[in-house]
């Protein structure tokens, strides 16, 4: 596996899996929950150790069951999950502290790698209750990293002017379709680490030209758009219910792009 560095020094793998769709009725996002598990379990069996879920999936504690059973070591994973910006989850200090305790019941663990904002919250004051509590988490060890999910550059800013500790992670959208290289290039010079969500997104067009980049890596597409995104420093988190697509994915870390090719994919 590959890791980079986040700005609080703590280590995060380059690669990891999304969850949202696990543990769900057809693999809907909206599905009921059915408690199967047995893509995350893949995952980890192949070696995926930063999993990625949410409170707004619903799944955290099926997440947390299979990290749990896994019969690996907690501290070889890296944990994300995110809290929703709504005032079910935000009114104040003490409910934003009784729904970070919850996820760390569900996801049967001591400490929380990394907790997110999961959407900017439009009242500053809010905002600025939840990242208070989650800096609180963090000086009582229940928490080793915060940072925000879809924040713009402004939003970054906004809360940046109150933030005792600075957001180590922005979890974006970033793909051939909306690469959003703005946003990505001020959280490079903000010593803000980006990370994609659905980085997979094509076009055929698009597709055809990454099949062509690929072959002679011996490389599929989408390891090759993979392979782009971690190579700039982008943190990806695809999600696959094909196990041969999640080694493939995995597989991704294990060559390196051209210049040349580097600048093509960054025109689609």
């Amino acid at each position: 596996m590959e890791y980079v560095s986040l700005n609080n020094g703590i280590q995060i793998p380059s690669l990891g899996t999304g969850t949202n769709t696990y543990g769900k009725e057809n693999n809907d996002y909206n599905g009921e929950l059915n408690g199967d598990f047995a893509l995350l379990e893949s995952a980890i069996k192949m070696g995926y150790r930063l999993i990625d879920t949410a409170i707004s999936y619903r799944n955290e504690a099926g997440v947390g069951k299979t990290i749990k059973e896994s019969g690996v070591d907690r501290q070889e994973f890296y944990i994300t999950t995110k809290i929703p910006p709504s005032k079910e989850y935000t009114k104040d200090k003490e409910t934003v502290r009784e729904t970070l305790n919850q996820s760390l019941i569900n996801l049967q663990t001591d400490y929380i790698d990394l907790y997110l904002v999961h959407k900017p919250i439009e009242e500053e004051e809010r905002l600025k209750v939840t990242w208070e509590v989650l800096e609180e988490f963090v000086s009582q060890g229940k928490i080793k990293t915060i940072g925000v999910s879809n924040f713009s550059n402004e939003q970054l800013e906004q809360l940046n002017k109150f933030a005792t500790i600075k957001p180590a992670i922005n979890q974006i959208k970033s793909n051939p379709t909306e690469w959003n290289n703005q946003w990505i290039s001020y959280m490079h010079d903000h010593n803000i680490r980006p990370q994609a969500w659905g980085p997979m997104k094509t076009t055929d067009g698009q597709r055809r030209i990454l099949s062509d980049i690929g072959k002679p890596y011996d490389k599929t597409w989408g390891q090759v758009i993979l392979r782009y995104q971690t190579q700039r420093g982008i943190v990806v988190i695809p999600k696959s219910h094909n196990p041969e697509n999640q080694q493939d994915n995995l597989e991704s870390l294990n060559f390196t792009l051209s210049d040349e090719d580097m600048k093509i994919i960054s025109q689609l």
